[in-house]
């Protein structure tokens, strides 16, 4: 025992560990508060958090399930990265081969396709939780407003994501949802002052979302890259600016 001790210390002690963990074990409040505002993952985070902030009944965790749900996401989309190729002559055979031929592959879309609809609902009760217990007030209104991009980019993936199975619920789904962009005022040729920028079916919204004007193979390669890299990214980058006023302004269970 005392050997194993002796090694601790040691380790503890060496050059490289302290190079790492700067503050030591965080056994006191003030080690504590610098060992999570130096980390790189955890000084997004408020550095002290009230007990009750944690209740159930105030956050509903809803929050850190979609953080959850997001995370799943990403692993299982990278690994069905693996079996899926975004060519309209053979999309619709992977997802059969990943139903049917790929070890587990039915588990790992059906984990990926209804992680993607509980995502969807997680958010939206996030942000019911924030509406109704007045989170969203002052000094938090600008972190609300980035919660509502957060929403609407969550509602684009799962969007991006629907015309890739390419089998027709899929594809006049989106047939269905793109023409809507007909219709936008200014940027779709039949919307109202289509004329003031002159639109046209083939410079349109509609046609810039389909990369053409119908849903074919250009459609499913921009719907891929969108769910894949796109709109991640440009997710990733809105949750760090979400965490990081969390930090700024404060967790609202605090006050």
């Amino acid at each position: 025992m005392n050997r194993v001790k002796d090694w601790k210390r040691v380790i503890s002690e060496s050059f490289i560990w302290r190079s790492v963990f700067r503050h030591g074990y965080p056994d006191t409040r003030r080690n504590k508060m610098l060992a999570v505002s130096t980390n790189v993952f955890l000084h997004l985070h408020p550095t002290k958090i009230k007990e009750r902030a944690y209740q159930v009944r105030f956050t509903w965790c809803m929050g850190g399930i979609s953080f959850f749900l997001f995370l799943v996401l990403t692993v299982t989309g990278l690994l069905l990265m693996f079996y899926y190729v975004p060519d309209s002559r053979r999309a619709y055979d992977d997802m059969k081969d990943l139903t049917f031929v790929v070890p587990f592959g039915s588990v790992l879309r059906n984990l990926h396709r209804w992680g993607a609809h509980a995502m969807v609902l997680s958010v939206i009760a996030h942000m019911a939780r924030v509406f109704y217990t007045g989170s969203y007030k002052p000094p938090r209104e600008f972190n609300w407003v980035v919660g509502v991009i957060l929403l609407v980019f969550t509602l684009l993936l799962s969007f991006s994501g629907y015309l890739l199975p390419w089998d027709q619920l899929s594809m006049w789904a989106v047939t269905v949802g793109t023409n809507m962009a007909r219709a936008t005022p200014f940027l779709g040729h039949e919307g109202p002052f289509a004329n003031v920028l002159g639109m046209a079916i083939n410079n349109d919204a509609r046609f810039v979302l389909l990369g053409g004007t119908i849903v074919s193979q250009s459609a499913l390669l921009r719907f891929y890259v969108w769910h894949c890299v796109g709109f991640p990214l440009i997710l990733v980058v809105f949750l760090s600016i979400h965490f990081w006023r969390i930090r700024k302004d404060g967790f609202s269970g605090n006050l």
